[in-house]
């Protein structure tokens, strides 16, 4: 197993077919004024590759672009909409076909209302994983040890929670109500994007 930092693009084939697991580092959370630094994605057959973007960036990289936007290819994130709404932004691509392990453990976890990754990680596998990193600065010209390893553990265990997921979701007959969510999430991100993210379309007020 091992974390790979590439500068602007993912190289060529470096990933298995099949599905990919990808997460963002960003400089912020509002999407178009806190700029794309890094994305995180992953094979599920043991390494990560981190693509980072410097100030200035073009956002140009072909080859992980094709990637996030290969209809073959389901897309696995925990919470999906920041993520795709990052990717849309300054990469130009709806990742899709999508899966969000946030959504699915809201749907099938219905005992407890702690649905971040850290907590989702210990229930089903039985492993820990540290969220220090979390709010460090991912601007900078050098990434420390500490930081690239918190990026990769946002990708490495998102294939076998989703294989954990999916049967819970057929288990408790919710899987097309959450293929439905999947389905919406990139409209959910267009609507963050252009000014609905505060904002529930669906209410009566």
């Amino acid at each position: 197993m091992a974390v790979h930092l590439h500068e602007e693009d993912l190289p060529e084939g470096v990933l298995a077919p099949g599905a990919v697991a990808v997460d963002t580092e960003t400089m912020g959370l509002i999407t178009a004024r806190d700029r794309l630094c890094l994305v995180q994605i992953s094979d599920g057959q043991g390494d990560e590759h981190l693509v980072r973007f410097s100030p200035g960036s073009a956002f140009n990289a072909p080859n992980l672009k094709a990637v996030l936007a290969d209809p073959a290819r389901v897309k696995l994130f925990h919470y999906a909409r920041f993520d795709l709404a990052a990717i849309r932004h300054y990469l130009g691509v709806d990742a899709t076909p999508v899966f969000c392990t946030k959504i699915a453990s809201k749907l099938v976890r219905t005992y407890t209302d702690r649905h971040g990754l850290k907590d989702l990680v210990s229930e089903l596998l039985g492993k820990e994983i540290s969220k220090q990193q979390q709010s460090s600065d991912w601007g900078g010209p050098v990434l420390s040890d500490a930081q690239l390893e918190y990026a990769a553990s946002d990708v490495r265990h998102l294939h076998a929670m989703y294989d954990i997921l999916v049967v819970r979701l057929a288990r408790e007959h919710r899987t097309e109500i959450a293929q439905a969510a999947f389905d919406f999430l990139p409209t959910r991100a267009a609507l963050d994007l252009v000014g609905w993210a505060d904002k529930d379309i669906f209410s009566h007020e």
